[in-house]
């Protein structure tokens, strides 16, 4: 009979970050140095950034969250008060609260069933007069139909701000993910492909517009710590606009920076556990997720499978509390956003009115997939999922 050690007893937590020496060492180095706060270590993370996804520092603005990024970059898009913004209603709350925060009406239009991305048709049928920007969001880090968002945007002169929380290393004929829009925005979240704990990026393709962005992260000032207090002597800034305080640490720079260099191997990593997955679990009665589309290069963020209990025989919520009690972390990615109070109280959404996000947001189950997942993590997923359907 098979053994289990104590490491392969204990709780495998979904999304559980990897964490090398180098970035334990630069964060030491940055507390050693007493700059905690926005300084040049934020401004090397921006550089390499810009660097990754081939464009110029001044593109860019590291912030301390992707909510952040999208709340800031819908202001500094000037996109009017209470206007209408189209999204996905299969995303995190944060997507629709960004568009709140920021005095805009989030519309929703449906998925497509099988990317489970917003569909183009839907955007076209949701715009309305009112209509100011479309936000679409690369779910699970495959790229949504870009082409026919871009030519229904340039169609009816309506911004577009990418949601790319899952699509760091994503692209889409050739294209990065975060380059089409106006702004994209990414996550540095712990579960996120790289972190820093908590952050996120906002990339810009008009340098106005992105220094507006950055100004409007720390409080509508002119110029933050490091240009106010550092070697060069102190220098005078103003207050411009009425802002926020959303910029990013040196501290969460630390992480960043280490995290970034290896993007390319760990990317490498979550595809073969991508493969790995979609090869051991073909033959059970879940559905698995599609391909990747030729012509684009998935992130491989999210592994999510579909419970259909009439087919599997267990209810979605069984299966993750059964893989609870295997020690699987799994996770939700998401119930349809028409499902929660807040914004059926607020908005009078009914999930019944985006039915494939609907039937999606109620089936859907999301396996570890991780640079950090080992041979040993990766089997272990893979048993019991098998079990739940042996």
């Amino acid at each position: 009979m098979n053994t289990i050690n104590n490491d392969e007893q204990s709780f495998l937590v979904f999304g559980s970050p990897l964490i090398a020496q180098d970035e334990i060492d630069e964060v030491v180095a940055c507390m050693e140095s007493s700059w905690l706060g926005t300084g040049p270590r934020v401004a090397q993370f921006e550089a390499d950034f810009a660097r990754y996804k081939s464009t110029d520092s001044s593109h860019v603005a590291a912030v301390n969250s992707c909510t952040a990024a999208l709340h800031v970059s819908m202001v500094a898009a000037g996109l009017e008060p209470g206007s209408e913004v189209i999204t996905t209603p299969l995303t995190f709350c944060a997507t629709a609260n960004a568009i709140i925060h920021a005095g805009l009406t989030p519309v929703l239009a449906d998925v497509d069933p099988v990317t489970q991305n917003i569909d183009p048709a839907a955007i076209e049928a949701a715009i309305t007069p009112r209509t100011s920007a479309i936000l679409p969001v690369h779910f699970a880090g495959r790229p949504c139909d870009m082409d026919a968002i871009m030519a229904i945007a340039n169609k009816h002169g309506l911004a577009v701000i990418e949601d790319c929380a899952h699509a760091i290393e994503t692209e889409y004929h050739g294209r990065k993910a975060g380059r089409f829009g106006d702004f994209g925005c990414f996550s540095f979240y712990a579960t996120k492909n790289i972190t820093t704990g908590e952050g996120g990026m906002i990339l810009g393709r008009n340098d106005s517009l992105v220094a507006r962005a950055r100004m409007l992260a720390l409080h509508g000032m002119s110029k933050d710590a490091w240009h106010r207090f550092g070697d060069k002597g102190y220098k005078h800034y103003q207050v411009v606009e009425a802002g926020f305080k959303y910029n990013m640490m040196d501290l969460q720079a630390a992480i960043g920076i280490h995290q970034l260099a290896r993007i390319e191997a760990n990317w490498q990593r979550r595809e073969q556990v991508w493969n790995r997955y979609m090869q051991e679990l073909a033959d059970l009665p879940i559905g698995l997720p599609a391909a990747p589309e030729t012509g684009t290069r998935h992130a491989y963020h999210l592994f999510t499978v579909r419970v259909d209990e009439a087919l599997c025989r267990i209810s979605r919520d069984d299966f993750l509390n059964r893989m609870t009690a295997a020690g699987i972390g799994t996770g939700v990615h998401y119930l349809s956003l028409a499902e929660h109070p807040y914004y059926q109280q607020r908005f009078g959404w009914q999930p019944q009115q985006w039915p494939h996000a609907m039937r999606i947001g109620r089936e859907t189950v999301s396996l570890p997939l991780s640079q950090k997942l080992t041979e040993c993590d990766l089997i272990r997923v893979i048993r019991a999922t098998r079990s739940q359907f042996a």
